[in-house]
């Protein structure tokens, strides 16, 4: 089609060596929030967003979220998305997908403006009872392989500069090992374990797929967040006082996070 639609006898021209980019699409790795709906009362779903926002109002501020209706008691019951996306961007949070939907949920929610996400498993918060609401957590997308024990690790990534607010390191199948700094509003990921030998004021995400067996070190502590598998900790304020701005190591006891002083 596209190859009869110019009758021209003109020879077609060749691009410019020197042309300037409009955009470079890449995949990247993300925090995001997961929320699991138990069943499909609004009323009932804007208590529960209510409660979580209120205990850590700046992490959940203009937070994205994915719905994750896999959990739904109720499977076939049609979900009003436009509805729930209203009410996600009233309580400052940003509805961007949804996953686990069947085809019709999946034509609602695109007709909400909401995008067909695919990702892994989920595990519940660390002291969870039974299921409430609705379960909300941040994890990396695209968890697909649960470990057990030590983290599995390939190759070891190291970093020599500071990382910078809104900045993201990623170390991909290995460990990660920062020389500098990590600054409030910096973001370091890794699927095995994470060295920060200089203050940790921005947030480390270790055994993102799943190692449970991965640990957090710091020189400093003073993160904002810190999290191993899934399992995390928002100092919404600050770190305790105990561990603050000291030599830490965190890692998981029966899906609890552990601090303890180097």
């Amino acid at each position: 089609m596209l190859s009869g639609a110019d009758q021209s006898d003109s020879p077609p021209q060749p691009a410019p060596q020197n042309r300037q980019l409009a955009i470079d699409l890449k995949g990247s790795v993300f925090t995001i929030t997961v929320m699991r709906l138990y069943h499909n009362d609004l009323a009932h779903l804007e208590r529960e967003l209510r409660h979580y926002v209120a205990k850590s109002p700046r992490f959940f501020n203009n937070a994205p979220v994915v719905i994750d209706v896999s959990t739904l008691q109720e499977p076939a019951t049609p979900i009003d998305f436009k509805a729930m996306a209203e009410l996600l961007r009233g309580l400052h949070l940003v509805p961007v997908g949804v996953r686990h939907a069947d085809a019709a949920q999946q034509d609602a929610a695109v007709a909400a403006g909401l995008a067909i996400m695919n990702g892994g498993t989920l595990k519940d918060l660390p002291g969870a009872q039974a299921p409430p609401a609705a379960g909300l957590r941040r994890t990396p997308p695209a968890v697909e392989h649960k470990k057990t024990g030590a983290s599995q690790t390939q190759a070891t990534k190291v970093i020599h500069q500071p990382v910078r607010s809104g900045q993201q390191i990623y170390a991909r199948g290995g460990d990660l090992v920062v020389l500098a700094a990590v600054n409030a509003g910096a973001e370091i990921v890794a699927d095995g374990n994470i060295h920060v030998y200089a203050p940790l004021r921005g947030r480390a995400l270790a055994g993102v797929q799943g190692g449970t067996g991965a640990r957090i070190f710091c020189q400093h502590m003073a993160a904002e967040l810190v999290a191993i598998a899934g399992h995390y900790r928002v100092f919404e304020d600050a770190v305790p006082r105990e561990f603050r701005d000291k030599p830490v190591q965190v890692h998981l006891d029966k899906e609890q996070l552990v601090f303890t002083l180097l």
